[in-house]
């Protein structure tokens, strides 16, 4: 599914990524690890298409994903569909003024028609428990209810792969437990699974390939 082969990424000529390799297969649970710094969330930020390589091919499901290719508005809305990208502070994620909205964003952004939307949003609000928070403004959620939210903003969209960066960063105990609870089932879904992570909480429960990064910003070994 996913290929980077020799891939090196600047920031201003800083090098966040330095000639890494890497091969995910649909339906694996990835474990990314390594000291802050390290190039995790850089990865994340190129697999998601937010950035691009200096050097180095990235390919998703057989094509070469660059600008010039994202610069194309129907590939880049299927590709976009396909990446989940849940960010390490929801905060960053949510900026509509319900959460309704906020799950409804990106299906109403693909075109879908409104019974469609609500149907996506009533789903993803009862397969999260937020029902009860539909109509409450994202500021004035926990932080537990926020990673919720923007969790269901992305699986609004039914993604074939869902990136996590920290997810359990801010999360009470019950939350964490929920959350990797929701994780395994996903994976049971035959969802790809990346996690950018210090934590082996999820690890225990849910097995998977580890990827570290090194202060180099190189990958040291897969296991």
């Amino acid at each position: 599914m996913i290929t980077l082969e020799n891939i090196t990424c600047t920031y201003e000529n800083t090098i966040a990524l330095d000639d890494i390799s890497l091969r995910i297969t649909a339906g694996e649970t990835i474990y990314i690890t390594g000291p802050n710094g390290s190039g995790k969330s850089t990865l994340f930020k190129l697999l998601n298409g937010l950035i691009f390589p200096i050097n180095g091919i990235y390919t998703f499901n057989g094509t070469a994903i660059t600008a010039k290719q994202l610069k194309d508005v129907p590939f880049a809305k299927s590709f976009h569909q396909k990446m989940g990208y849940v960010f390490q502070n929801p905060d960053v994620q949510l900026f509509c003024g319900t959460v309704y909205d906020e799950i409804a964003f990106g299906p109403r952004q693909m075109g879908l028609v409104p019974d469609e939307v609500d149907s996506r949003v009533q789903y993803c609000l009862d397969m999260l428990h937020l029902k009860q928070l539909a109509e409450r403004p994202p500021y004035q959620l926990s932080g537990g209810e926020k990673k919720k939210t923007a969790i269901a903003a992305v699986l609004a969209l039914n993604p074939d792969v869902l990136m996590l960066d920290e997810p359990f960063n801010g999360l009470d105990k019950e939350t964490r437990q929920w959350l990797c609870n929701f994780l395994v089932s996903l994976h049971l879904a035959g969802k790809t699974i990346i996690t950018a992570t210090h934590e082996t909480t999820l690890q225990e429960i849910l097995p998977g390939r580890t990827v570290r990064f090194t202060s180099e910003h190189t990958l040291e070994s897969e296991g």
